[in-house]
């Protein structure tokens, strides 16, 4: 059964207050790692454009272990926060898992690199995300609206423009408005 993704999102450009803030409230810090995100569709883009996602995402943390899923995301709803429908599948080989999906007659979109450090606080996931081009976000995911309002404004920053878009989403716009023709974002490159 597919769980329900709700979460803010918020782009920062001072992590220094939020950092004090997340210490100030007791969050838990979990850790940091760096992912590669790959995004696949169908030959169409039907996925693109019924407002859906698929992606393996391999996330590597600072000793060298390695975690991997496959991600569905359905269309987002008409809420607040972005709410959507996933599903997650842990799989053990980043490679074997784009086989799969290449076989089964998806297409490689696009993949981007994203550095993320993750804390907990009142139930919910805060992740702090810096990606290339496009900058630093916080994301707070948690079990509904109100909890995830009431961290937003414990850490300040109920100020922010609460932001919809995916991050692949962003990172297409950028490329495609700055006419940077890639099939790979990395920190190398941006």
């Amino acid at each position: 059964m597919p769980n329900v993704e709700i979460e803010a999102k918020m782009q920062v450009h001072d992590t220094g207050p939020l950092l004090a803030a997340l210490k100030e409230c007791a969050a838990k810090p979990i850790g940091e790692h760096h992912e590669v995100n790959v995004f696949f569709d169908t030959l169409t883009g039907s996925l693109r454009s019924s407002d859906q996602g698929l992606r393996t995402r391999v996330e590597t943390k600072a000793d060298g272990s390695t975690l991997v899923t496959i991600t569905h995301k359905g269309p987002r709803t008409h809420e607040r926060l972005k709410t959507r429908q996933e599903t997650e599948l842990v799989v053990l080989d980043p490679h074997g898992a784009e086989d799969l999906l290449l076989a089964l007659g998806f297409v490689r979109i696009l993949s981007f690199e994203k550095k993320r450090s993750r804390w907990t606080l009142d139930g919910c996931v805060v992740d702090i995300d810096t990606l290339p081009y496009l900058g630093t976000y916080v994301e707070i995911e948690g079990p509904n609206e109100k909890t995830i309002l009431s961290v937003r404004e414990k850490l300040g920053l109920s100020d922010l423009p609460l932001l919809q878009a995916s991050y692949i989403s962003m990172i297409k716009t950028h490329l495609s408005e700055n006419r940077i023709q890639t099939d790979h974002v990395g920190f190398d490159k941006a």
